[in-house]
């Protein structure tokens, strides 16, 4: 392990400044059934019990990744926001549950600080510093040493490779548009107009996608990338940044690359055929670790695939190395499971 992470230092510091190469973690967890597991989910309000934990488990994930509202926190008060990340650490359930995991994540709008916030938020900084530790992310870490908590992990598994590739939607997020429809909340800026990653994060991740080697890629962001019609946050109120990411994981071959995301409170499969790109581009989208949205009762997205659920989720990617395909499964309490989509790769 030593002898590794002497190479990828040594990478780093013959690269440009402006990027660091990514870590590789070798998991020590054994596969279950032939599949390698990873958990992700978002919305988890520190005031609710999280009952899904256990569920959770039973599926024997090797990595769990947070994305966004780990808690729920639209403060400028940095003691209250600490205090509600301990809460959320001091449950016996969680504890238990990371105990032999890798634990990644990202923040979203309510506990980075402020509703619907981005760049304009003040504490960002030291909010910043308050998930990292909540992450139990090493003091060395690069995501310690630049604005953003954006980061990328390979992780490896007996010879294979996933890439994690965590988005931060936040930081850098300039002005969204209200909508002029009553109905909404926001809509499209006019093309061209804004940032959600802003230009240093952007240069990043097109490095850490033409750089991979692993089989699978995937990228975490917060918020929703396909669907796009609801009037809430999305990628789509930036439609030239849809238009950015689509060209790039195109034009970087990136293999196997798809999206999680969370924030709305359901949970959802989306695919979407891309110019240029030899498979569909998934989002799955997991949000409702102790909340839903249970009033919902549809909204427009031309790319789903299946129902959207409504009830308390967690979302799993189990990737079949062997067939080069993610079987991507949403469940819910007690370990119901709610719906499934397979996804098949190319082979090169």
């Amino acid at each position: 392990m030593k002898k590794i992470v002497l190479i990828f230092s040594f990478l780093g510091l013959i690269s440009c400044k402006t990027y660091t190469t990514t870590s590789l973690i070798e998991s020590q967890k054994p596969f279950q059934n032939e599949y390698f597991t990873v958990a992700f989910g978002s919305c988890d309000n520190q005031k609710i019990k999280n009952e899904l934990w256990p569920a959770i488990d039973k599926n024997h994930p090797s990595v769990w990744i947070w994305g966004g509202d780990n808690v729920y926190s639209d403060t400028e008060d940095m003691q209250f926001l600490k205090n509600n990340y301990e809460i959320q650490k001091q449950d016996s359930d969680y504890l238990k549950f990371i105990n032999d995991k890798i634990v990644l994540g990202t923040w979203d709008d309510h506990d980075y600080g402020a509703n619907d916030g981005g760049e304009e938020y003040p504490f960002k900084r030291q909010s910043q510093e308050l998930l990292l530790d909540f992450l139990g992310t090493s003091k060395n870490a690069p995501e310690r040493k630049r604005e953003g908590v954006y980061s990328a992990k390979t992780i490896g598994v007996n010879g294979n490779k996933i890439k994690v590739i965590v988005l931060d939607s936040r930081f850098f997020r300039t002005a969204l548009t209200k909508a002029t429809d009553s109905k909404k909340r926001f809509q499209p800026n006019k093309y061209g107009e804004g940032t959600i990653l802003g230009n240093v994060q952007w240069k990043w991740l097109e490095e850490e996608l033409k750089s991979s080697d692993a089989q699978f890629n995937v990228i975490v962001s917060s918020i929703q990338f396909l669907s796009d019609k609801h009037g809430f946050e999305a990628w789509g109120n930036f439609p030239h940044e849809i238009e950015k990411l689509e060209k790039l994981i195109v034009s970087t071959k990136a293999k196997g690359t798809f999206i999680i995301s969370g924030d709305r409170h359901i949970a959802t499969f989306s695919s979407k055929n891309i110019a240029g790109l030899s498979y569909p581009l998934v989002d799955f989208t997991s949000s409702g670790l102790t909340h839903t949205y249970a009033s919902f009762s549809g909204e427009e997205n031309p790319y789903v695939k299946g129902e959207v659920v409504k009830e308390l989720n967690f979302g799993l990617l189990k990737f079949d190395f062997k067939n080069n395909k993610v079987i991507m499964e949403i469940r819910g309490k007690e370990n119901k499971f709610i719906q499934q989509y397979v996804q098949s790769y190319p082979e090169k």
